[in-house]
C-alpha cells in the first residue's frame, strides 16, 4: 500500500512560502498540511486566516488543516471559505464532538478528529463510523521537530482493530517525526497519510523527498 504524503508547512521558509509552495506543487505529494496554533490550546502560535488564504493562491494541492485550538466550531465556515479542503479537530478541544464533525461535513469539508499522544483510541468508538480521517499524533503538538513517540505503533493497531471492527472508511492520517526510516513501518501498521515537516522541507530535493516517503 502506498502512503498519501502531506508535507507540513510549519517547517517551510515562511519568508520564501510562495517558492516553497511551488516546490510542493510539482512533487507528487497529496496534500499541504496547515497547522494552526491558538497559542491557547498548544504552547505556540502559527497563522490566522489571511496567511491561509495566501497559502491556498499559490498551493496547488488541497488544504488538510489542523486546528489546534480551543472552540474549533466557531471557525468552521471561515477555515472552509479560507480554503481548507480537510478539517481535523481535537478530541481534546470540543465538548460536542458530534456536533463539530457533523458541522465541517455539512460545510462540505471531510471531517478529520485528532488524538493528542495521551489520548486513547477507544474514545473515538461512538464516532469513529461518521469521521472522514483520524489524526494520530506521534508527539504532543504544538511545535515541529520533535522525536516520534514509539508507544503509536501499539495505538495504531489498536485504531485498525476499531476501524475494522465499526466498518468505517476513516483513513488513518500520522504526525510528528515521521521520517524515511519509520515511514514504511507506519504504512504497515495501516496509515494511508503521512505527515512529514523536516523530512520534506529539510531535504535538498523536496519532491525526491515525498516520492522516498513513498516508498517510490
Amino acid at each position: 500500500m502506498e502512503a498519501k504524503v502531506a508535507p507540513s508547512l510549519l517547517s517551510a521558509d515562511f519568508g520564501n512560502l510562495a517558492r516553497d509552495i511551488e516546490e510542493i506543487n510539482a512533487s507528487k505529494a497529496d496534500y499541504l498540511h496547515v497547522d494552526i496554533m491558538d497559542g491557547v490550546f498548544v504552547p505556540n502560535i502559527s497563522m490566522g486566516f489571511p496567511v491561509l488564504k495566501a497559502i491556498k493562491k499559490s498551493s496547488q494541492k488541497p488544504l488538510d488543516v489542523h486546528l489546534m485550538i480551543v472552540n474549533p466550531d466557531q471557525y468552521v465556515e471561515r477555515f472552509r471559505d479560507a480554503g481548507a479542503a480537510v478539517l481535523t479537530v481535537h478530541y481534546e478541544a470540543c465538548t460536542h464532538l458530534h456536533r463539530t464533525i457533523s458541522h465541517i461535513k455539512d460545510c462540505g469539508m471531510l471531517a478529520g478528529v485528532a488524538l493528542n499522544p495521551h489520548t486513547p483510541v477507544e474514545v473515538l468508538a461512538d464516532i469513529i463510523q461518521d469521521v472522514d480521517l483520524v489524526l494520530i499524533m506521534t508527539v504532543n503538538p504544538g511545535y515541529g521537530g520533535q522525536k516520534f513517540i514509539e508507544h503509536s505503533y501499539a495505538k495504531l493497531l489498536r485504531l485498525q482493530k476499531m476501524l475494522k471492527d465499526s466498518g468505517s472508511k476513516a483513513m488513518v492520517e500520522v504526525d510528528g517525526g515521521v521520517n524515511f526510516d519509520n515511514a514504511e513501518k507506519l504504512v504497515n501498521h495501516g496509515v494511508n497519510v503521512l505527515v512529514a515537516g523536516s523530512t520534506v522541507f529539510g531535504a535538498p530535493n523536496r519532491a525526491e523527498a515525498v516520492l522516498k516517503l513513498k516508498g517510490e
